[in-house]
């Protein structure tokens, strides 16, 4: 049985609860508000302003102003990059603050919380570099004529992102929307709003000009559906579930906004018999259980090489039960709940699911007390390609256990999935690890290790993981035009 951790907590305060459109924290127009939850307790911590098609028309109309005729439309590039160093800066100094505003509001324990502040620092600080290097070129045409390409914003972009990392989503998107030009309208989960307002209202100390930032809360079938509808809208930026960007990019399509969908996976990380074992454990076990499982990349199909499966299994379920978990507050905390009732409910269904279908369920699979959205850390061992467990994204702390023989069976099985988002290797030969990171078809592959991530390289996922690309160059790629200017000389 994992271990609870109860250390008393300090409760950060919740400053905004309304909309911010054009620089001003406003009322939704038509008054809705709905509940937010601590999910350590279960209790509702604050209502927050529910947003509707009327705001966010009202939040992309100020995004438009700001964009073509205010002091944004005529900002050069390096002053805009001072003001996005402006706002990591505030973010570091603010940092304790907004981490324990993140823990209290989506579960995420104050240590991974933290961990994300120095991601939304490096971030922003990145994109700030790149904002007055973002350049053109001149091209040799035939002809007395003088050819060259610029590169300027999309225009307004809506973005919605999701809850398992609500700061570091929010700051992957604005990054480079901001670093091109770009003005923004985005929409935080319901789930977890709070951090995206207490940012945006750090952006405003900042010094950013009106209506370069909008934040409208609310939910997918209102706020969310009217950002995608609207025809004012350039381009959407979606994370979250594959059946949602389904949704919008069908809704998209009748104004041919631009698109870019970062996605789910159920990523193979695989164990050979070659690996160093005691650091593929210990892999294995962050790659899972890593935020309670709420991570798109989490390594839930682990495929062990048969001549070490009882061994490794037998590891993994004793370092599981040593798993401290609890209020995700206290820095003893190692895994914090699940961010919702509906996200238990599912993790639950799903290890009911496992045992009917015949796997054998070696560790944890209960809930952890009857106050908050806790699961134990789980383990299904003897797993089919063919199991539910083994093919829907669960998101939450169950590692389904795959013995496999060799290298060409075990990239097969990796891609026998409609997913593609990551996958890893654990081996001592290069040669091994370089063909299977040339075969699997997953956007990152990890060799030796796992949930390595960092702002200058680019994610996103092949097949229903996503299109496009967050992080590194290639996402100002989306965020920015090209156009050619063409002269006629003499």
């Amino acid at each position: 049985m994992a271990q609870t951790a109860t250390a008393p907590r300090a409760t950060p305060a919740i400053r905004h609860t309304k909309l911010l459109i054009d620089n001003q924290w406003v009322d939704p127009i038509e008054g809705g508000d709905f509940e937010t939850y601590n999910p350590a307790t279960g209790e509702v911590i604050a209502r927050v302003g529910a947003g509707t098609a009327a705001d966010v028309d009202k939040a992309v109309k100020a995004a438009r102003r700001a964009l073509e005729s205010g002091p944004w439309a005529t900002m050069d590039a390096a002053e805009r990059g001072r003001l996005m160093y402006e706002l990591s800066d505030l973010v570091e100094r603010n940092g304790a603050e907004l981490a324990a505003l993140e823990s209290l509001n989506s579960g995420k324990t104050i240590t991974d919380s933290l961990g994300d502040i120095e991601g939304v620092v490096n971030t922003l600080r990145y994109y700030a570099g790149w904002a007055d290097k973002i350049e053109g070129k001149t091209l040799p045409v035939r002809g007395s004529f003088l050819s060259y390409t610029l590169r300027q914003p999309v225009g307004v972009v809506g973005q919605i992102i999701p809850w398992n990392f609500p700061l570091l989503m929010l700051a992957w998107k604005w990054g480079p929307a901001l670093a091109c030009g770009n003005t923004v309208v985005m929409k935080p989960a319901e789930q977890t709003p709070l951090t995206a307002l207490r940012i945006a209202d750090l952006a405003i100390e900042a010094g950013f000009p009106a209506g370069v930032l909008n934040i409208i809360n609310g939910f997918g079938e209102t706020a969310g559906a009217a950002l995608v509808a609207h025809p004012d809208v350039d381009k959407i930026a979606f994370t979250g579930h594959v059946d949602t960007a389904k949704i919008i990019q069908r809704q998209a399509a009748e104004t041919l906004k631009r698109t870019t969908f970062e996605l789910g996976g159920k990523s193979p990380n695989v164990i050979f018999a070659d690996a160093n074992i005691e650091d593929a454990v210990a892999g294995a076990f962050h790659a899972i259980y890593f935020h309670g499982g709420q991570c798109c990349t989490a390594g839930s199909r682990l495929f062990v090489e048969q001549k070490i499966h009882k061994e490794f299994v037998q590891r993994l379920a004793e370092k599981a039960k040593t798993r401290t978990i609890g209020d995700p507050l206290n820095p003893a905390t190692e895994q914090g709940p699940q961010v919702s009732q509906e996200q238990l409910d599912k993790i639950l269904h799903y290890v009911d699911l496992g045992q009917k279908q015949g796997a054998k369920l070696l560790s944890g699979g209960g809930r952890v007390g009857d106050r908050g959205f806790f699961v134990e850390p789980t383990i299904f061992d003897n797993v089919k390609d063919d199991m539910a467990i083994a093919r829907d994204e669960i998101f939450g702390p169950v590692v389904s256990v795959l013995p496999f023989t060799g290298v060409d069976e075990v990239v097969e099985r990796s891609n026998n999935t409609s997913y593609g988002l990551a996958a890893a290797i654990w081996t001592k030969d290069i040669d091994k690890a370089h063909l299977f990171a040339k075969r699997v078809k997953a956007g990152t592959v990890w060799v030796n290790c796992y949930h390595v991530v960092d702002t200058t390289t680019p994610f996103g996922g092949f097949k229903m993981s996503g299109q496009g690309r967050e992080n590194g160059e290639a996402a100002l790629e989306h965020y920015s035009e090209m156009k050619t200017v063409t002269v006629k000389l003499g």
